[in-house]
């Protein structure tokens, strides 16, 4: 099930911050992580990898304690090791075009909060008869 709608409002997703027609990564993973921070254990852009205006890598431990670096490039997301900031060259793991898709798919943890969430923000606007 691949799911491409935000629960909460967020100010911070952008489809990518272009500059001279290169999305900026940094910027892009920045975004990513605040759009799903609420439904992961922990989530950060790695420090310790060199990113570029053309890849970020992305530190997640989902909710059930597997870590995983994430490579974010202009293909999307892709688990690319198992261990944060750990970039394993022989995996072929498939890309995906969202955030959401690819924690759908590693986390149950996700879904259910990405789901809870959702039901909350439903029953406020109908408190609110937006």
């Amino acid at each position: 099930m691949e799911v491409d709608f935000q629960p909460e409002d967020s100010s911070s997703f952008r489809e990518g911050i272009e500059l001279g027609g290169v999305k900026d990564m940094r910027s892009e993973a920045d975004a990513v992580v605040s759009d799903v921070l609420f439904a992961v254990n922990e989530m950060y852009v790695s420090q310790s990898l060199d990113s570029a205006l053309d890849v970020a890598y992305i530190n997640v431990e989902t909710r059930e304690t597997n870590r995983y670096c994430l490579e974010l490039t202009e293909a999307g997301l892709r688990v690319v090791g198992y261990a944060f900031d750990e970039v394993n060259e022989d995996l072929s793991t498939q890309y995906h075009e969202t955030i959401y898709s690819l924690l759908d798919t590693l986390s149950p943890g996700y879904r259910e909060a990405f789901g809870n969430a959702l039901l909350q923000r439903l029953e406020r606007l109908q408190q609110t008869g937006h």
